[in-house]
Order: structure tokens, then C-alpha cells, then sequence
């Protein structure tokens, strides 16, 4: 435990473009860990980049590649090789559920015992941890995170996002935008306290800039009204009279606010526009409706009312942005009638984390290849709920 501790106060310590080399060295002393590779999950999770100032090795796919593996199971993957010699351990670094990428390395065969690679991994998740605060500091780790060039409007939204995952003791969260390097208005923010969960997904107007610079003002209204210890229609009204005060109704967002109490499952939301919830109860899937009431900015001082919902332990809901449910098939069918039901449904398996992707393959297949004419946005939650205190104490 004093060792780890030392390792977590050297990398608080490193330089942010030195990080790396502290995990490596705690890496080696300890496990006699060689040639240590840092690959970081680009913006459209489907490669693996390496970390460096000046990259050599080509992108390994999300999806067919030993660190993918490690990457997609969360769990320390060893390749399997020849009886003798050393063997190469992937391993994944995440950070409170949000998956960063894979550190992968050269291991003696004597230091792949579980006690060891859980070891590794305790130094992989304080590597992420000082990661995600060096990227105050330095561009090293969000260029590794880019296979291709962002356009402007699609580095103003990655940047407003919380993470792509999230996991607490009563849920777990994943969420994706399509296509990733040129999203629009389409975005989702979420905040945890000891009490609560509040989720609101974004479906601005407009294209480009226009639609950019309209969800950063939702979001930072919703925040900024969230903060200040508003209610979630307050949260609404606040951001509805900031939009409409900048541009009078000639441009308005849809949006879904949640409100989840953490001990209870009790939901409030709050239905401004377009994006719409799905649930997976048990086998069967069915939408779940709210009364609809004007998107943000559409009127002057529009007034919002909550209604409510419990969700239950094993529950699984979908939010998705009209990009995703107003998709057509070639046979002039939306998405949202019965195939998304059935893409939920075939996917519950997965974590939730995966399934947003998931569902967006599917989306692909479902236009029959044809690219998307708008945003595609998906947030999967899967709800496991707070055990009672009453129960803690029976036990």
C-alpha cells in the first residue's frame, strides 16, 4: 500500500507529458514490466491511439486487436504465447467507468498472477486519474484521441461532454455521437452528488457553428441554473429565457432533463423538445412517453412542470436524439418504430457502455450504409438502485 502510495504522489508530481514515464519505471521496479505502451480510444471509439509526441505505431482497432479486448471486457487480458518467456498484458485505464484507453507491456510469465495484474491496474487507474488533469495543461492526450481532424463545431461539443461513461454504485452510464468528427447540436451532460443524478440530453437547431454555439449556451444555462440549486423546471425556465434572450425565437433547442434520486429510483423529467426514452423491463421494451412541452428558447418566459417516474433495479433505459429515431430505411420506415426496440432488446447483454455503439452499427445497417443527414446521439443507463439501510442492518 506505502509503494502505491508513493507511485500516486510521483505521478501528482510528473510533468504532464512525463506521466507515462512514472508509470513505466513503478511498472518495471515492481513487475519487471518492459517496452510499456500508452494507446488512448479515439473520439468514434473504434481505434486505439498511441500517446506520443511524435507516434510511430499504426492505430490498433476497438474491435478485433488484444488491447481492444482488454478495452472492451475492462478486464487485464494476456496474450497467449508460447509456453516460455515473457507474455504481453493489456490493460485498461479508466477512470470512474469513463474508458480512456489500454496501457500494454512486456510482462515476466512469474508476474501475471491475478494479485499482480491487480496491482497494474491500480497503477493504470491512478495513471487515468492524473491524465484526465493533465489535460488542463497539454493537447498529448485529446491528439491521441483524434483519428482524423475535428471540424470546429465538433471540438466546441467534445468538449462540453462530462465523459463518454460513468459508473456509480447504483448506475451505470454510457453515451455516443455520431458522426463523431463533425457533430452538430446534439450533446449530453450529466452531474452526480450523494443524493442525485441529473441527466439532460441536447438537441440543438442548426448545422456547424450555428448549432455549436447554441448547445454551448443551453448546456452552460442548464449548468449554471443546476448550480445555483434551481429545480429542474427552474433549470429549464433559466436556460429557455437565455436562449430566447440571444435569439428570439429564431433558434431553440429540444431537451430531456432527469433527475434520478439515487436511494429511491423516484425520476423527475422535464420533456422540452425532441429527444425520447425507451425502457428495457425484464425481456419486453416500450417507449416512455412525457407530455411535450416547448423546446428551449422557442418563446419568451416559457413556463416547465416535472412529471415523474420510479425506475427499478435492472431497469435499462435509451435516450436517443431524433437523428436516431427519425432514421429511415430504404422502405421509408423510421428507426424508432419498432427497430430500435429490437436493437435494445438484441443488446442487453452488453453493458451499457457498449451499447450505444451497439445500437448505432445497427442504425448504419438499418439506412443500409446511407450517411447520416443529421446528429445521432444515444445514452444507455443501467439501473441497479441503493440497497436499503434496513437491509444492511438485517445483515
Amino acid at each position: 500500500m506505502d509503494r502505491f502510495a508513493a507511485v500516486e504522489r510521483e505521478l501528482r508530481k510528473a510533468a504532464p507529458h512525463l506521466l507515462l514515464d512514472v508509470a513505466t519505471a513503478a511498472l518495471r521496479e515492481r513487475w519487471g514490466v518492459e517496452s510499456v505502451e500508452l494507446r488512448m480510444a479515439d473520439y468514434g471509439m473504434t481505434m486505439l491511439q498511441v500517446v506520443s509526441e511524435a507516434p510511430l505505431a499504426e492505430p490498433v482497432p476497438v474491435h478485433g486487436s488484444p488491447q481492444g479486448r482488454a478495452f472492451g471486457a475492462q478486464e487485464p487480458y494476456v496474450e497467449p504465447l508460447p509456453e516460455r518467456g515473457p507474455v504481453s498484458v493489456h490493460l485498461p485505464v479508466t477512470v470512474r467507468g469513463d474508458r480512456l484507453g489500454v496501457l500494454s507491456g512486456t510482462v515476466p510469465r512469474a508476474s501475471c498472477t491475478p494479485a499482480d495484474l491487480g496491482g497494474m491496474q491500480q497503477i493504470c487507474e491512478a495513471l487515468g486519474h492524473e491524465i484526465l488533469v493533465a489535460e488542463r495543461d497539454t493537447d498529448l492526450y485529446l491528439l491521441a484521441r483524434r483519428a482524423t481532424r475535428l471540424t470546429l463545431a465538433a471540438e466546441m461539443q467534445w468538449q462540453l461532454l462530462p465523459g463518454r461513461s460513468v459508473t456509480r454504485p447504483e448506475f451505470s452510464m454510457g453515451a455516443h455521437l455520431e458522426p463523431a468528427y463533425a457533430i452538430f447540436g446534439d450533446n449530453f451532460d450529466w452531474s452526480v452528488s450523494a443524493h442525485h443524478l441529473t441527466l439532460t440530453v441536447t438537441n440543438g437547431m442548426g448545422k456547424g457553428m450555428e448549432a455549436a454555439l447554441l448547445t454551448n449556451l443551453v448546456v452552460n444555462a442548464l449548468r449554471n441554473a443546476r448550480r445555483a440549486g434551481l429545480d429542474l423546471p427552474g433549470q429549464a425556465s433559466l436556460a429557455d429565457q437565455a436562449v430566447y434572450a440571444q435569439y428570439r425565437g429564431a433558434l431553440y433547442a429540444s431537451v430531456l432533463l432527469l433527475r434520478f434520486d439515487l436511494a429511491t429510483g423516484e425520476v423527475e423529467a422535464v420533456d422540452a423538445g425532441s429527444p425520447r426514452m425507451w425502457r428495457l423491463r425484464g425481456r419486453g421494451v416500450e417507449p416512455v412517453g412525457f407530455d411535450a412541452q416547448l423546446p428551449l428558447g422557442m418563446f419568451e418566459e416559457t413556463e416547465y412542470t416535472a412529471e415523474r417516474l420510479v425506475v427499478e433495479p435492472g431497469d435499462r433505459l435509451l435516450i436517443g436524439s431524433d437523428g436516431v429515431y427519425e432514421s429511415v430505411s430504404k422502405a421509408g420506415e423510421r428507426y424508432g418504430e419498432r427497430a430500435l426496440a429490437r436493437s435494445l432488446s438484441g443488446h442487453r447483454l452488453l453493458p451499457p457502455e457498449q451499447v450505444p455503439l451497439a445500437v448505432l452499427r445497427d442504425l448504419r445497417d438499418y439506412r443500409s450504409a446511407a450517411p447520416l443527414d443529421d446528429d445521432a446521439l444515444v445514452v444507455c443507463l443501467d439501473w441497479y438502485g441503493r440497497r436499503s439501510s434496513a437491509h444492511d442492518q438485517s445483515e
